[in-house]
């Protein structure tokens, strides 16, 4: 029996990147999973698969876009419809945008907000229920380093991601009697598609080879001279759904190689 056996977790973002290594940790401890997140069909359909024949589990896909409020209520009813219930939701949907703030596309600002934010707010509006109703819940947000120090250039994932932390905190005092946890985990940089994906904007932003901005920007701010692997931020949220966490609450755990320790 898996310590998460019984139990059902929506992640979002969940198709690549540290929230598919969340929706695996989840799985091999034995929860049934909803993951979402965009891609092709066919990829998608593989890794569905692939969970629930790797750990036994089930797997179901949402499509929600997480810029829609009606389609993130319906990816928690769907985990609900599916499962019985949602006993552990991980808002993990995010993008990136590099630009100096008097260029930054307006729309790109507003994306930002909306899906690496905003999203939040409305998973854990409509999952919160559900909850309470069961007497317990675990939610996991994906901060990140920029909840907690900036970086040049990144005006609107900044912002989104030190919302994320108040987010994190008022929630959990919200529901501290009602045996329901919320954290959120800061991960430093992580090897992604999404770090990845920025790489020739930084270059460009920064004027740099992607080699300079992998070891003057990105490792630069790890004291440990290495990436975090989205393995290590999985089994920190694991962790965090465990009866061990019970009483860890409205923080922020940092993952990040040390960089915001200095």
């Amino acid at each position: 029996m898996g310590s998460l056996s019984g139990k059902n977790a929506v992640v979002t973002g969940s198709t690549s990147g540290i929230g598919l290594a969340y929706a695996r940790a989840f799985a091999a401890a034995g929860a049934n999973v909803v993951i979402n997140g965009f891609g092709s069909p066919e990829d998608i359909e593989k890794e569905r698969a692939k969970i629930e024949s790797d750990f036994g589990v089930k797997a179901v896909y949402s499509p929600a876009d997480m810029t829609k409020p009606v389609e993130i209520a319906g990816m928690i009813a769907l985990g609900e419809k599916s499962f019985g219930s949602v006993d552990i939701l991980v808002n993990n949907a995010g993008i990136q945008f590099v630009s100096p703030i008097e260029e930054f596309p307006i729309e790109k600002w507003d994306q930002i907000i909306a899906i690496n934010l905003s999203s939040a707010f409305h998973a854990i509006r409509a999952a919160i229920p559900g909850m309470k109703k069961k007497g317990w819940g675990r939610i996991i947000n994906t901060a990140s380093a920029h909840s907690l120090v900036a970086s040049p250039f990144k005006s609107a994932y900044v912002s989104a991601k030190h919302g994320i932390a108040g987010l994190t905190k008022t929630v959990a005092l919200e529901v501290a009697t009602n045996k329901i946890t919320c954290n959120c985990i800061s991960p430093g940089y992580v090897w992604t598609p999404l770090v990845e994906k920025q790489i020739p904007d930084t270059m460009k932003a920064r004027n740099l080879t992607r080699d300079q901005v992998i070891n003057d920007v990105l490792l630069d701010a790890q004291p440990t001279k290495e990436f975090v692997t989205s393995e290590q931020v999985a089994a920190l949220a694991l962790f965090l759904c465990g009866d061990d966490a019970a009483q860890i609450t409205g923080t922020n755990l940092s993952i990040d190689g040390g960089w915001t320790a200095e």
